[in-house]
């Protein structure tokens, strides 16, 4: 007859008695939530970076985000295809968060058209007319490149274009004619 000892069998007197657990500290619990990835903890680290010879905590996205805005700038169309993307995006987020009916506001400020006509041509959203110049003007005319007046065509909710907007971006935009129109754009309007 055998002890009742061996392979998965101890001695009785240090076998666990009935109802009491081998683990006194029960199972581990699971942890909860999901574990944050690799990027999620280099996106929310911070960094020093020194504007105007100051020094300023940064969160790497907002990092990278400056950085994409100096390439658009400098003539990186990747760039500036990016710093489009979070611009449709931040006015998606921002028409999602208005209130239905707000109230109009109308703000006169005093603008440097300058200002205005050299951040288009540094974002290549236009250029200057070569075919126009006087003398007598204060300012060179711009035109729009065919690719930011695409986009503004193809943005959805976009209203109805009337005979006289049509004829105004072409008269406003270089090579229009190789725009693509929205359908029924140029129902009544043909070419």
């Amino acid at each position: 007859m055998s002890s009742g000892v061996g392979p998965g069998r101890p001695p009785v007197a240090s076998r666990f008695r009935k109802g009491e657990s081998g683990n006194p500290k029960g199972r581990p619990k699971a942890r909860r939530g999901p574990t944050p990835s690799a990027f999620d903890v280099v996106i929310d680290r911070t960094l020093t970076v020194t504007q105007n010879g100051k020094p300023r905590e940064v969160t790497v996205e907002e990092a990278l985000q400056h950085r994409t805005y100096q390439d658009a700038l400098g003539g990186n169309r990747a760039a500036r295809r990016e710093v489009l993307r979070m611009i449709a995006k931040r006015e998606k987020w921002r028409a999602a968060k208005a209130p239905k009916h707000r109230p109009v506001e109308v703000r006169i400020e005093p603008a440097d058209p300058h200002n205005a006509h050299e951040a288009l041509i540094l974002l290549g959203i236009a250029a200057p007319d070569p075919w126009w110049g006087s003398a007598s003007d204060r300012y060179e005319r711009l035109l729009l490149r065919p690719w930011a007046v695409q986009a503004a065509l193809s943005r959805s909710g976009r209203r109805r274009l009337s005979a006289r907007d049509i004829a105004e971006i072409k008269r406003c935009t270089r090579n229009a004619g190789t725009l693509r129109w929205p359908a029924g754009a140029m129902d009544e309007h043909d070419d």
